[in-house]
């Protein structure tokens, strides 16, 4: 069956009656089905009521004296349920007192046949078929197992999600000058964002944030190798800079498909020189807001990750200063949209950190991501990841 097509079912079926309550009596105390719902609705009463070893419900209507719905009291078609066996159904019931019109009995069709009314006349049927059986069996174990399916799809997710949070940084490498924090909210249980602070030596701190190619499962594998990568090289970043990332960019290659690459910012901040050395790997520009009210856009120095097995990267350099504040996103934040469709962009986000730049990092990057949210209030379609970096003391 196609995915893409909705589920559909029953809900339930609407029976006609002039006495509530004794409808449920009937229904409950004699078929013994369960009631389901007795809830008020619009100066009425919704009742659904429904056999407890099936999916079938029926809701019980009280109809108005001479209206169409009391007319149609016992003249509507009948309510059919199949059964595995429908002598021990029909036994049962007549033990409680349930007339039957027609006792079990074999139809031309083959199977058994019973029949009987509500005590408003409404027709009730009652099969049993070998065939009709089988193919109850089989959609019983389908449904089984495809309950089974998604307990266990939740379950991964689940496990992946939380394998996924601890490749996020769980310390930070203390700096003398530099008060910095990242935050990510994925759109999905795993996603394709990535940060990372890199204690780098010497009082030197790497700041990493990258977005995989792509969304959900493939591109959190994606990012899980990216990270590894990293992490496992990076103790060469701070002599050997372009090789650390020109061997990232390889052994990303190598071990992905063909179409998979990711965007990367990478900063080297030290924290005696209070200076960054930086590569933006394909990645939208990093915002250097400094103290004195100007914006430093840190733009693109190479392409991307991953789609080439030969690739080279140059760097650049800012000198920081006390209350410049550096600022490193994600699409997510600026292609976030509302109601109309309309993208948050960069401007807004400019003026989201200039308005609240006074605030330490992390609660900066929270005021930012209250004013996404709060233009973008719907369901969110990309991963939203940011870092904020700010300069709190002057060289020694």
């Amino acid at each position: 069956m196609d995915s893409e097509i909705p589920y559909l079912r029953i809900l339930f079926v609407t029976l006609y009656v002039r006495d509530v309550d004794r409808g449920i009596r009937f229904y409950v105390e004699q078929l013994g089905f369960n009631l389901i719902f007795d809830t008020p609705v619009g100066g009425s009463r919704f009742v659904v009521v429904g056999p407890p070893d099936g999916s079938a419900m029926l809701c019980l209507a009280a109809a108005h004296a001479d209206s169409d719905e009391d007319r149609s009291i016992g003249r509507t078609g009948p309510v059919v349920f199949l059964t595995e066996n429908v002598w021990v159904r029909y036994e049962q019931w007549h033990a409680r007192g349930v007339q039957f019109q027609e006792a079990p009995h074999e139809p031309s069709w083959g199977g058994l046949y019973a029949s009987l009314e509500d005590l408003d006349g409404n027709s009730l049927k009652l099969v049993e078929s070998d065939d009709l059986s089988r193919e109850l069996d089989r959609e019983r174990r389908r449904i089984a197992e495809k309950i089974e399916r998604d307990r266990r799809t939740a379950r991964e997710l689940d496990f992946a999600k939380q394998v996924q949070a601890r490749l996020f940084p769980q310390s930070l490498p203390q700096l003398n000058s530099l008060d910095y924090a990242g935050l990510c909210m994925q759109a999905r249980e795993v996603g394709g964002d990535y940060y990372d602070f890199l204690n780098l030596g010497r009082q030197r701190l790497g700041l990493v944030l990258g977005d995989i190619s792509g969304k959900g499962m493939a591109a959190a594998l994606l990012m899980a190798n990216l990270q590894a990568n990293l992490r496992s090289q990076y103790a060469t970043a701070r002599e050997q800079p372009r090789q650390f990332l020109e061997s990232v960019n390889r052994l990303f290659y190598q071990n992905t498909v063909e179409t998979a690459y990711a965007t990367l910012f990478f900063g080297d901040y030290d924290d005696q020189m209070h200076r960054l050395r930086y590569a933006n790997c394909g990645h939208y520009c990093g915002l250097l807001l400094r103290a004195n009210g100007q914006l430093d856009r840190l733009d693109s120095t190479g392409t991307v990750l991953g789609l080439f097995d030969e690739w080279k990267c140059d760097f650049a350099e800012r000198q920081l200063h006390p209350g410049d504040t550096l600022v490193l996103y994600t699409d997510g934040v600026t292609e976030s949209f509302d109601a109309c469709g309309q993208e948050f962009g960069e401007d807004r986000l400019v003026d989201a950190l200039r308005r609240h730049l006074s605030l330490p990092s992390e609660e900066l990057l929270a005021r930012v991501m209250d004013e996404v949210r709060a233009f973008s209030p719907h369901e969110q379609h990309d991963d939203i990841t940011l870092i904020a970096a700010k300069c709190t003391s002057a060289s020694s």
